[in-house]
């Protein structure tokens, strides 16, 4: 953890740098500031050093390191168990496609009979994802 806080510190020091550079660029090229890039910049730094300080306050509350910042560590110590997965189903392909055509029903001029079209097919998608296990040969 201690490498990832000295990583965000780096970074926030450079976007404050470059939001200064391109602020005073600015400045001497046109004779005003371009507040759009300036405040972009500048918060990406603050927002930035808003993550650095968290976890500089997480790694000095939690007292050790993390597996990955020890050097004896093998591979398997940060592996945690996530989860259960099925390879076989099918259900996270009809869940993205269906995801997909309502987003995209969204995003092309609120096109709401795409979105109406497949709404259905994400209900559809979501109740076969949740409930997979309990049918057919894998159920519990």
């Amino acid at each position: 953890m201690k490498s990832n806080v000295v990583i965000f510190w780096i970074i926030t020091a450079y976007f404050l740098v470059v939001g200064t550079v391109y602020t005073v660029w600015n400045l001497n090229t046109h004779g005003r500031v371009e507040w759009a890039g300036t405040v972009a910049v500048l918060l990406s730094g603050g927002l930035s050093g808003f993550i650095a300080a968290y976890l500089q306050l997480v790694h000095r509350k939690q007292g050790g390191e993390l597996v990955e910042d020890r050097l004896d560590s093998d591979i398997d110590d940060g592996d945690p168990e996530i989860g259960e997965f099925s390879p076989w189903s099918w259900w996270p392909i009809v869940l993205a496609f269906s995801a997909g055509l309502f987003v995209l029903g969204l995003s092309i001029g609120f096109d709401f009979w795409l979105c109406f079209l497949s709404l259905p097919i994400v209900i559809v998608g979501v109740v076969g994802l949740i409930f997979e296990h309990y049918r057919g040969n894998f159920a519990r």
